[in-house]
């Protein structure tokens, strides 16, 4: 069994501006960023230390129709993309894509969990890609949902991937913020979301040097911070932000 099954393998972001988009991060992470060469899709591939780790697309026409945002996704790797649309659905979610191709790719959909919180799974056509190292800055490190149950969400994403079950921590008023793991390693975070989001969103963190310099860089390339620097427990730094165009994401730091 490939040591990428179940996790998120790939992270991208829906576009209403793909030259904005890259503009934007790579001023405030650093990207280096790569037009697609696999086929004739627009995307564009974002490297770190020379390592792809995500991309940009733009947002497909029919959804765009359907009013989806700006926002970024995250791609959970599989054995059987259809197989597991259909566990997706028996346990309470919905298929927002149904399983389709992706020329010298791979197989993805696009589904939902029962709360309504959209994200990808994904078979690659080749060997599993090795994952970039989460300590490496430009590297997705860390993944959070907040959902509108977090007890009920770790159920679902536990039974249908194995998560492993780590620390539930109490943050008082804002209840249980529960660790998921990889194997051995913490991954993630399901939490109950606070009275002030207005919808359950999965949001995905990048490593970086410093919290301040990168959230002063968020501001100068024309996005907003929106919570932090805030020290977390295990001692990183957080910062939680919008991009030009609203799609938000996060950023951890070993420093301030």
């Amino acid at each position: 069994m490939s040591a990428n099954l179940g996790r998120f393998v790939w992270f991208d972001q829906m576009s209403n501006d793909m030259k904005g988009s890259e503009d934007f991060y790579r001023a405030v992470i650093g990207w280096d960023i790569k037009p697609n060469t696999m086929n004739a899709s627009p995307y564009s591939i974002l490297h770190a230390g020379g390592v792809p780790v995500g991309g940009l697309m733009p947002i497909p026409d029919d959804a765009k129709a359907a009013g989806v945002r700006p926002a970024w996704m995250g791609y959970i790797g599989v054995d059987d993309v259809d197989a597991y649309t259909g566990k997706v659905t028996a346990a309470g979610g919905a298929v927002m894509r149904p399983p389709a191709d992706i020329p010298n790719v791979g197989r993805f959909s696009v589904v939902a969990d029962p709360q309504g919180v959209g994200f990808i799974l994904f078979k690659g056509d080749g060997a599993a890609m090795p994952l970039a190292d989460p300590t490496k800055p430009g590297s997705f490190c860390w993944r959070e949902l907040h959902a509108n149950d977090g007890a009920a969400a770790f159920d679902f994403y536990e039974k249908l991937f194995g998560w492993g079950r780590g620390e539930a921590m109490d943050m008082g008023a804002e209840g249980l913020y529960r660790i998921f793991n990889f194997g051995d390693a913490m991954a993630g975070g399901i939490m109950t979301k606070g009275a002030h989001e207005p919808m359950p969103h999965w949001v995905y963190y990048v490593a970086v040097e410093t919290a301040d310099a990168a959230a002063a860089r968020v501001a100068a390339a024309g996005g907003k911070v929106m919570f932090g620097p805030q020290q977390v427990p295990g001692g990183q730094w957080m910062v939680f932000a919008a991009d030009p165009q609203g799609a938000t994401f996060g950023m951890l730091a070993p420093a301030r």
